[in-house]
């Protein structure tokens, strides 16, 4: 049965929140102060949060510097994931990953649906891992955030999380990369 077992410890992670919007500032961004307030709850650091626009270079330029920086773990961002000409999200992130999680997606859209019927189709929330960090861009409603949360991410980042979870498996996130340097080397 999945669930929490509570004789193991939690341990926090450092996640930065961005959202991409040409129209939001950090006093209105409803999605992002939705995710912000959900991860501290949790006991996890916010380790960063941002507004960029709609801009590939904009958005790929904040990601990878939350991807090189140690402290952040893991980077949600909101917005930009549905299908108007301004929608660039996932083109600016998708290729900063080294691996695709394809489940999240599916997933994802599962609760959405439950939520919002067929309009779950609008979006194109995806997720993956780039070197030790992980990724997930959702939608930018407070709603679509709020499901994320608590649909997936918070049990998939809480270390406590059975049968699995991100959390255990981060040490071993970059085997590919030290292996590739032993084989250079």
């Amino acid at each position: 049965m999945p669930g929490i077992d509570e004789t193991l410890p939690f341990i926090p992670l450092g996640i930065a929140v961005l959202t991409v919007s040409d129209t939001r500032s950090l006093e209105d961004d409803k999605s992002g102060s939705t995710l912000a307030e959900r991860l501290t709850k949790a006991g996890h650091r916010l380790g960063d949060r941002a507004i960029v626009p709609d801009d590939v270079e904009a958005i790929r330029g904040r990601v990878r510097g939350w991807i090189n920086d140690t402290a952040i773990d893991v980077i949600i961002t909101t917005g930009g994931t549905g299908f108007t000409g301004r929608d660039v999200t996932p083109e600016a992130i998708e290729p900063l990953f080294d691996k695709r999680m394809e489940g999240f997606s599916a997933v994802f859209h599962r609760i959405s649906y439950d939520k919002i019927g067929t309009s779950t189709v609008q979006s194109r929330a995806t997720a993956g891992v780039a070197g030790t960090t992980f990724i997930f861009v959702l939608p930018g409603s407070p709603g679509a955030c709020k499901d994320a949360w608590d649909g997936i991410l918070s049990n998939q980042l809480d270390y406590r999380h059975r049968p699995c979870n991100f959390v255990e498996i981060m040490p071993r996130l970059d085997e590919h990369l030290k292996r590739g340097k032993l084989q250079a080397g």
